[in-house]
């Protein structure tokens, strides 16, 4: 009986082990990358921040610095990008999506912006975190070239 009992918690706890699927999390993490490009180039920033945690705790640093919280970043965007032709089309390409831990991960990559008012382009590495079985931005560090 021991051993049975044994047996049940190890299985118990190994069960309880989350072992990253690699291929369908970057996958779901793509997707929402896409999703924000789509946003992104319709200038609904609204939606291009549902790939963001909605959270105080959110981090963005950028060449203004440090930028603490969602609503504090969307205003960000709002503010440099306040019409289509500011916000263009948005394009990312994408240099390497790793784990980290606890089921987080980086995504390092280019963004580009083509736009009436000039193109743009830079770096970015942000973190994506599963949050409620959605996978979030926490972090963001970006920089135009």
């Amino acid at each position: 009986m021991k051993n049975i009992l044994a047996f049940a918690v190890l299985v118990t706890l190994y069960s309880c082990n989350i072992k990253p699927n690699i291929k369908v999390d970057k996958a779901a993490i793509l997707k929402v990358m896409k999703n924000q490009e789509i946003a992104w180039s319709t200038n609904d920033l609204e939606g291009f921040m549902e790939g963001y945690f909605k959270s105080d705790s959110l981090k963005f640093y950028g060449k203004n610095g440090l930028t603490k919280g969602w609503q504090q970043t969307l205003d960000n965007y709002k503010k440099g990008y306040p019409t289509k032709d500011h916000s263009g089309t948005l394009s990312f390409e994408i240099t390497d999506i790793s784990p980290i831990e606890n089921q987080s991960y980086w995504v390092m990559g280019s963004y580009f912006l083509s736009r009436n008012v000039g193109d743009a382009n830079g770096v970015f590495i942000v973190i994506f975190k599963k949050i409620k079985d959605e996978w979030k931005i926490i972090a963001d560090m970006s920089c135009g070239e």
